[in-house]
């Protein structure tokens, strides 16, 4: 017999295709290597999903709106951003992206936080990952630290992905 998690996750579609957007990835490229996006690829790919979309981009606005249009035309079902989610004057990944979202979903952001606490302490109040659904997509915006990327897929997003997208689609 299931128990209740497992219950609402049987029979589901387990794999999907997705897209994977590095934002600003200055502080986290090593001999010019996008070190999170390699890390979500890598995850996502682990499990069975597909990418069919990668790009790295500017902390610009146009250029977000534009890379997150492209991931949509891609055929994705989910994207996942990394990066330009803080505090500075050219993090602006939230701003531009919450003015795309038709529904945001506030767990995510409240979860994520919570885990992250667990892993860093109090410097978890610096995040401001959210998630949402655009077009009846799902739309991750992670922090670019490879450690975040890492939380936020293992713990969080690959094991509620079929569940969620159940839902997205209803």
């Amino acid at each position: 017999m299931l128990t209740p998690p497992e219950k609402h996750k049987s029979g589901l579609k387990q794999h999907y295709k997705c897209a994977v957007i590095t934002i600003s990835t200055s502080k986290h490229r090593d001999n010019g290597e996008d070190v999170s996006g390699s890390i979500a690829k890598s995850l996502l790919t682990e499990r069975g999903h597909e990418v069919v979309y990668y790009d790295v981009i500017p902390d610009v606005g146009e250029h977000i709106r534009r890379g997150i249009e492209e991931a949509l035309d891609s055929g994705a079902d989910f994207i996942i951003t990394s990066g330009g989610t803080g505090l500075t004057m050219n993090d602006i990944t939230i701003e531009t992206v919450s003015g795309l979202i038709e529904k945001e979903l506030p767990g995510f952001g409240e979860l994520f936080r919570l885990k992250s606490y667990e892993q860093i302490g109090t410097a978890a109040i610096l995040s401001r990952a959210i998630a949402g659904v655009i077009a009846r997509k799902l739309i991750f915006c992670l922090p670019g630290s490879p450690d975040a990327v890492k939380l936020a897929l293992v713990e969080i997003i690959l094991p509620e992905i079929p569940h969620m997208m159940r839902h997205v689609r209803e």
